[in-house]
């Protein structure tokens, strides 16, 4: 491919080139470079544009060389050719097209130009730019016939977004340069269509913003005609291209009107020929718009009207068009302008006379004219108004119209408005002379301002001159400024000068500059005669809005007086409507809204209107008329009282069920619009009671009505009787239906009146079934639905008074039994359910029925219909049936015999991949706890422990919980031994006996007992009871406790039967398989409870099994050695306080096993195990058996716990030694001697100062005696071994100091006396001492601690919390506080040095400090200061705990809550410096979204107290929350929101500060406002809580 290129560059570049050549390198190349593309396209993304850059780079050369021959045009074409190919599969990036595009337009010749333009189309098709550069515009505006050559390529194909990009270049240049040449080239581009509507859009709206921006600039000011001139001709178009462009005016943001201005044109012509066509024929549409100039339109102006004295008048005019196509015009000049209003025929000079000049503008700036030519009329009225001679004269026609337009929503003729209404103020005097003067005003307009005629000056109110100036200066002048800002404010203006005051806003302070009642009646009758009068309907439009606003002044009602504009409005035909609408630009269903308006609720005439325009009576023909009567019925019906609400409801409800035929179109949306209406209105229960007394009854649609007391026969069946007229019964079953529908739409909770009457329509319904011979299901699940409402609100709220004679429960029996539809079943289920809580008398006597018709049919299908039948009425039936049995004094169980009958004898016909779902939801409903074993032991006595009936079984109670399944188990033994009794009690009514009892008591006790091993095997079982108790938890724990009384059980009743072999051997199989259950450890835990038993020997066979098992296990197994420690307090009880001695060293014995195995893993239980084993309860015993024991162990622990035996030693140390003395002087005691010397060596061994002193020195003499005596060889193995290991380890002082005593004394010697403890005088201190000194000490403690393990200081530790918190008497109030005080200031600086290694110590400390919180004293200092330092304390465990501690809910839930109820005690504790900390470092080392959110709740409650200082403390607290934890707190803003919202507006100013500082804080975290959020909920709250209760209003506060 080089090869080639560089052989055709060359050639040609030589000029000996020729086309067939060229032709077959474009060709080749082509397909070639597509080739390279399409294969450039695989791997990565990556991968793939490098290959494609590689592909363009070996190409440019040949490009620019074969694009720089200008005289080559075959080369060039070739060239567009590969660019046109690299553009479409290259993916190039902006950057390389747009240079591409540049080098194709340099150089190309006549000849490559349209080939060039068709490769710039394909090169501008794939770049993302819109806009052209302006190097490439500047060589396209070189091209002759530019837009005439892209129009040919349109054609075959797509040039769009060159030619967007080029007129959109063309702007720029346009608004840059004020190259008029660009104008010819887009105006040319948007007629020819090539451009996409969107494009051509985006084009003209930049040339209307080029024009916009013109300034006064010479070239600028040379642009504009050209400007002027290109939009008007584009504007002028016809066809799509001018619908477009008009569109494109209608639609852009910039000031049309101001545009005109400043070209000094008028780009919309249209305009101006419509508001031509008011009162004249408008010509063919064919021909097009001439734009005559205004000389001529103004020169073939009459010098006078032929009969016209008004231009307001309602009689067609034939002068008007043309007055206003010649003002139009001159409204474009100052000059013109003067010069038309000028005219003779408007009679400037005597327009203060008659009406024609001053009615032309009013009609003129009233239409729907451009905002310059409104202006300008209402600025010409004004200067006529300003320049008149006469100064006095009563102009308040003109009032209306100016009132109208202050509503306009043009700014500048608002403006222009207000310079009206104080032009015209200056006509009437400055003061008042006398009245009589005021009524010798001249009056404008009063004869012939509507026309001539008494139709039209009778009906107009006028205004007395005073009233007029009062208007004008008090009411409208002042706020002028406000109107013109607002189109709306002169609506607020009039509602509140004319308003009574009763209803205006701040009635409850009266103004004394209040015009008075008359002068604000004549006022609105004033404005309403107007809006009745007016021709001009966008005059009555915004009248009527200002108007509406008012709804009375005195006894006048805006409804008495503005109802003849609605009257007037619905005579008019549907075209006439449409014509007035459209000539004034007016929204037709905004008239038709504003007309209706007018109507009150309290007004009798104006809802009979409305009423006749429902039902057809009046405007039939206008669908949008009844539309909006129907918008403003629904607007009225909440304020519609008794009388008038209830006949209208019943008038909708007659349109609603009205049947009209295909044609009549009116009464079709009268009667859906009526039916959508009643389906979403409030309807209050007298309207429902009305509905339903109107329903048809069967019995009034039969020739023969049957006797009434034959009527109704058993179980609900109707009569059947013959139809009188089967459309009849169509009808009203479609009455019923849409009745039905209405009292379900209506939260029929809420109507408990109903109910009687649904029974009775429930009842009508099985007539209706009857003679329709159909289901009727739907009504009958809308009766239904009705009733269980009701139902449901009588059960919420019990002090409502239930009818129990309108409740037919023999209705909902036929419902449930006689009904095909599930739907309907499960309905009258629910209700039979509701009404066996509400009135249990009513339905217990007719439920058994449907477990009998159950049981005999339902039972035994195999269908899905009939599986959810039996689901709904175990789930909905049995429940309220339980409840009444438990209120009862029998046994549940008892009482539901014969319900668990039903079942258990369906058991064999019921298919048996059913029979597990069907057990175990009857099960779960009835109470797994209470019938899971009735159940159990009916089938075996039903069926016979079978295999069967075992699997059955172990399948049905695999299905609970392990506890439910060992209670069961429990409950099936007692009836076991009920059924062993002389007089079996409810063993009889369960097993279904007769009145002589069980025939073979043991028979059957054998039989039900055979089921048990099954059932305590199951591998399930032992598996979730193995994982059970693995857990420390109440589960567990009541896991053991129900074993224990399993084993109890079974024991006992091995004890009753053991004569009887047979079920003695049972009950050896029952405890086999309940033993099984225990692993090893579980052995351990159970062991507690069996140790309890009185059995001596029964508990030493425990204990010596304990101390096997204990060998056996394997120091690795974690569970066992958790077990084994855990059970160490139990031997140490029995050591203190079992008598028997043989039980004593076997307990001992096991303390031994257990500590030398485990004890290291546990050095506190250990330790409490040493205290007990050398207390008086085991050491300080007399058999000699227990005390080697005790000593043997005592050494054993000596190795395990080293420094934590020391607080044994002083009690310990000198027994040993007086046994050992006294084994000396013994022949048998060798044993004890040899104990004694085992335990002093292991002391010597790891604590040789504790041997020393008076110790030392008796067991000096103790080894001199022992030495003299005639002792075996262990014996003095074990002495010399102790007194060598005692030279070794005992510090050699001491050693010699004892051996030199020793020496000079006699072996005869008795012991030394003890010396007398010092004591200590306490001394009093300063504060400030005391502190420095607590401070000192606990500087050195920390750095002693710093030596010391966690095994050594853990009970240290633990023994000063105990010193601190109990060792006082509790009444020492003072010493306990002042100790703890020590503590915590000790403990603080624990925590802070050593942080997270010693977070685990805070165990010691949780229960201790939640009970100093809980008892802080806010008048003592000292508990205050306590306090503080507990909260100290906790503040410095919280920030270093880094092992999730207090995330443990344990721990959490002992602090969190005690803390967050200390916000309350704001007021007398610091919370703020110490509480608040404390929280927050709570939340933020308890990092879990449940103890947040714990803890949000209980701050947000505080913010609801009454006392200021607690909901300041609150907001406090989220504060500092929301800077602590940032967003992660702020997970719980949505139920933050309402509390936030209510704050805002807290009496307490400081508390409604802090609260918006609050807002910013989490403002500056999420980084959005909270404004729209809180005023959401406030918009809710404030909605919701006039219909809520004060409960359920705190309720959806709390969870909004």
């Amino acid at each position: 491919m080089a090869t080639l290129n560089s052989y055709v560059i060359r050639i040609s570049r030589s000029r000996v080139h020729y086309p067939a050549l060229l032709a077959f390198w474009a060709g080749v190349m082509t397909e070639s470079v597509g080739g390279l593309l399409d294969r450039a396209r695989s791997g990565r993304k990556g991968v793939q544009q490098q290959n494609e850059q590689d592909v363009i780079l070996k190409l440019i050369p040949t490009l620019n060389e074969g694009l720089a021959m200008k005289d080559v045009p075959d080369l060039r074409l070739g060239c567009y050719m590969l660019l046109s190919v690299m553009a479409s599969k290259g993916g190039l990036d902006d950057k390389i097209l747009t240079a591409m595009m540049e080098a194709l337009v340099l150089g190309w010749r006549a000849d490559t130009i349209t080939s060039g333009l068709v490769c710039l189309s394909v090169l501008a098709n794939h770049r993302a730019a819109k806009q052209l550069t302006r190097r490439l515009t500047k060589e396209l505006m070189k091209i002759e016939n530019l837009p005439k050559l892209l129009i040919n390529i349109s054609q075959q194909r797509r040039v769009d977004k060159l030619a967007n990009g080029l007129c959109l270049s063309l702007t720029d240049r346009l608004k840059k340069q004020g190259d008029l040449r660009a104008l010819s080239i887009i105006q040319e581009i948007i007629e020819s269509q090539i451009l996409s509507d969107q494009q051509s859009g985006v084009v003209l709206k930049s040339l209307l913003l080029v024009a916009h921006q013109l300034d006064d600039s010479p070239e600028q000011i040379t642009l504009r005609p050209h400007l002027a001139s290109t939009l008007v001709g584009l504007a002028q178009l016809a066809g799509h291209t001018g619908d477009l462009v008009r569109g494109v005016l209608r639609d852009t943001e910039v000031d049309i009107d101001e545009l005109e201005m400043k070209l000094q044109t008028t780009i919309r012509p249209e305009l101006l020929q419509a508001s031509t066509t008011d009162d004249a024929i408008m010509e063919d549409a064919t021909t097009e718009p001439a734009a005559p100039s205004f000389q001529s339109l103004f020169d073939s102006l009459p010098t006078r009207t032929a009969a016209e004295s008004s231009f307001l008048c309602h009689d067609t005019s034939h002068v008007y068009p043309d007055l206003c196509r010649a003002f139009l015009s001159s409204t474009a000049s100052e000059a013109d302008l003067h010069t038309f209003d000028a005219a003779p025929i408007l009679r400037r000079e005597t327009a203060l006379e008659d009406s024609l000049y001053l009615t032309f503008y009013m009609r003129t700036w009233s239409a729907p004219h451009p905002v310059l030519a409104r202006a300008s009329a209402l600025q010409l009225t004004t200067n006529f108004l300003l320049e008149s001679k006469m100064t006095s004269v009563d102009v308040q026609a003109v009032l209306p119209y100016a009132v109208s337009a202050l509503s306009d929503p043009a700014a500048k003729v608002r403006r222009a408005a207000a310079d009206l209404l104080i032009a015209m103020n200056h006509l009437y005097p400055e003061t008042i002379e006398s009245k009589k003067e005021l009524k010798n005003l001249p009056r404008w307009g009063s004869e012939d301002l509507y026309g001539p005629g008494p139709e039209t000056t009778t009906t107009l109110k006028w205004l007395t001159a005073d009233v007029v100036m009062r208007l004008l200066r008090e009411i409208l002048i002042p706020s002028l400024e406000e109107c013109v800002l607002d189109a709306k404010a002169i609506q607020t203006i009039l509602q509140r000068a004319i308003q009574s005051q009763s209803h205006s806003e701040g009635s409850a302070k009266a103004d004394s500059t209040r015009l008075p009642q008359t002068a604000r009646a004549s006022i609105l009758s004033f404005f309403a005669s107007h809006v009745v009068q007016t021709p001009q309907y966008s005059v009555k439009l915004r009248l009527l809005a200002s108007l509406n606003q008012v709804r009375s002044v005195g006894s006048l009602t805006r409804t008495k007086i503005l109802l003849p504009v609605l009257q007037q409005w619905a005579s008019l035909s549907v075209e006439e409507a449409s014509r007035y609408c459209r000539e004034a630009e007016v929204n037709e269903v905004d008239f038709d809204d504003e007309c209706f308006s007018v109507i009150t609720s309290n007004d009798e005439e104006g809802l009979q209107l409305l009423a006749q325009i429902i039902k057809g009576e009046a405007a039939s023909d206008r669908p949008t008329l009844l539309t909006a009567a129907f918008k403003r019925l629904r607007s009225l019906w909440s304020s519609l009282k008794g009388h008038s609400r209830l006949t209208t409801a019943q008038m909708l409800i007659a349109t609603a069920l009205s049947q009209p035929s295909k044609s009549d179109h009116h009464t079709q949306l009268a009667a859906q619009t009526a039916s959508q209406f009643l389906g979403s209105a409030s309807l209050t229960t007298d309207i429902l009671l009305s509905f339903m007394d109107d329903l048809p009854t069967a019995a009034s649609m039969t020739d023969k009505p049957p006797v009434s007391k034959r009527r109704r026969t058993s179980h609900g069946e109707v009569a059947r009787s013959s139809i009188r007229d089967p459309k009849e019964l169509s009808d009203a079953i479609r009455k019923v239906t849409f009745v039905l529908q209405l009292i379900d739409s209506s939260s029929p909770g809420t109507h408990p009146e109903l109910l009687g009457g649904l029974f009775g329509i429930l009842a009508e319904i099985q007539h209706f079934k009857a003679q329709a011979t159909s289901e009727l299901a739907y009504l009958q699940g809308l009766v239904l639905s009705s009733l269980f409402s009701i139902l449901q609100a009588f059960r919420s709220n019990p002090k409502l008074k239930l009818d129990r004679a309108a409740i037919r429960t023999d209705l909902l029996v036929d419902c449930v039994q006689k009904t095909a539809s599930p739907q309907v079943q499960n309905a009258a289920l629910l209700i039979v359910a509701s009404l066996a809580d509400i009135a249990p008398e009513l339905v217990l006597h007719s439920v058994m029925p449907i477990f009998t018709f159950m049981g005999n049919s339902v039972l035994r299908q195999n269908d899905d219909y009939s599986a959810h039948v039996i689901s709904q009425t175990i789930r909905e039936v049995i429940p309220p049936l339980i409840s009444s049995l438990r209120k009862g004094k029998t046994n549940i169980v008892s009482g539901a015999a014969e319900l668990l009958l039903s079942f258990v004898a369906a058991f064999e016909h019921v298919p048996s991949h059913r029979r597990k779902g069907l057990f175990t939801s009857l099960v779960q409903t009835l109470g797994s706890e209470d019938f899971l074993f009735a159940i159990l032991a009916m089938l075996v006595n039903k069926y016979g422990p079978t295999e069967s009936i075992k699997n059955f079984a172990v399948d049905l109670t695999s299905s609970f919980r392990v506890e439910t399944q060992l209670l069961s188990v429990a409950k099936y033994l007692d009836l076991v031994s009920d059924i062993l009794k002389p007089k079996p009690t409810y063993s009889v009514a369960i097993l279904n006996t007769n009145d002589d009892g069980l025939s073979d008591p043991s028979a059957v006790a054998f039989a039900e007992m055979r089921l048990l091993p099954a059932i305590l095997s199951q591998r399930a079982l032992v598996k979730q009871a193995g994982k059970i108790l693995e857990r420390d938890d109440m589960d567990s724990s009541r896991i053991r406790d129900l074993y224990s009384s399993l084993l109890e059980s079974i024991l006992g009743l091995a004890d009753v039967v053991k004569e009887e072999a047979q079920l003695h051997s049972s009950c050896g199989d029952i405890l086999e398989a309940l033993l099984g259950l225990l692993s090893t450890s579980e052995f351990l835990k159970s062991a507690e409870d069996l140790l309890n038993r009185p059995n001596d020997s029964l508990r030493r066979k425990i204990l010596r099994a304990l101390e096997v098992r204990v060998d056996q296990e394997s120091t690795s197994n974690a569970a066992s050695r958790t077990a084994m420690l855990g059970f160490l307090p139990q031997l140490t009880a029995i050591i203190r306080e079992s008598k028997d001695v043989l039980y004593k060293h076997t307990a001992v014995a096991c303390v031994d096993k257990i500590s030398e195995k485990y004890g290291k893993k546990d050095l506190e239980a250990v330790s409490a195990a040493a205290e007990t084993i050398a207390s008086e309860d085991c050491l300080g015993q007399s058999d000699d058996r227990l005390r080697v024991m005790a000593l043997l162990c005592l050494a054993s622990l000596v190795d395990i716990l080293r420094e934590g035996v020391v607080s044994i030693l002083p009690s310990a140390i000198p027994k040993t030694l007086e046994y050992m003395e006294l084994s000396v002087e013994r022949a048998d005691g060798q044993k004890l001697h040899n104990a004694g010397y085992a335990f002093m060596s292991a002391l010597i061994q790891h604590l040789p100062y504790m041997v020393s002193g008076p110790y030392l020195d008796r067991l000096l003499k103790i080894s001199n005696l022992s030495a003299e005596a005639d002792l075996d060889d262990d014996a003095d193995e074990s002495r010399v071994q102790c007194l060598h290991l005692a030279a070794k380890q005992i510090d050699a002082k001491s050693l010699f100091v004892a051996l030199e005593k020793n020496w000079d004394l006699a072996a005869s010697q008795g012991p030394v006396a003890l010396h007398e403890q010092q004591t200590v005088s306490e001394r009093g201190f300063e504060s400030e001492v005391v502190t420095e000194l607590e401070d000192e000490l606990n500087d050195v403690a920390i750095k002693m601690i710093h030596k010391l393990n966690d095994a050594t200081f853990r009970p240290i530790f633990a023994g000063l919390v105990e010193w601190a918190s109990s060792s006082l008497p509790k009444k020492d109030t003072s010493g306990r506080v002042l100790r703890l005080q020590s503590l915590y200031g000790f403990i603080t600086l624990f925590f802070d040095n050593l942080k997270s290694i010693v977070t685990g110590y805070a165990s010691y400390l949780i229960e201790n400090a939640v009970d100093i919180l809980k008892n802080v004293n806010p008048k003592d200092e000292e508990s205050k200061k306590l306090w503080t330092r507990v909260l100290q304390t906790l503040v410095k465990c919280f920030e270093h705990d880094q092992d999730d501690f207090w995330q443990a809910p344990a721990h959490f839930s002992a602090v969190a809550p005690v803390l967050c109820t200390h916000l309350a005690y704001s007021s007398s504790l610091p919370v703020n410096e110490d509480l608040i900390s404390a929280v927050v470092e709570l939340a933020a080392a308890a990092d879990s979204s449940d103890h947040h959110k714990e803890l949000n709740g209980a701050i947000l409650k505080h913010m609801r107290s009454e006392s200021s200082s607690v909901r300041l403390a609150a907001v406090q607290c989220q504060q500092a929350m929301t800077d602590r934890l940032g967003e992660e707190w702020l997970s719980m803003l949505p139920e933050m929101l309402p509390f936030i919202s209510e704050l805002q507006e807290d009496d307490d100013d400081i508390v409604e500060r802090e609260t918006n500082r609050w807002i910013v804080k989490i403002e500056g975290v999420l980084g959005e406002s909270l404004d729209s959020m809180l005023h959401t909920i406030s918009a809710h709250i404030s909605r919701l809580a006039p219909l809520m209760s004060v409960a359920q209003f705190l309720a959806f506060n709390s969870n909004a």
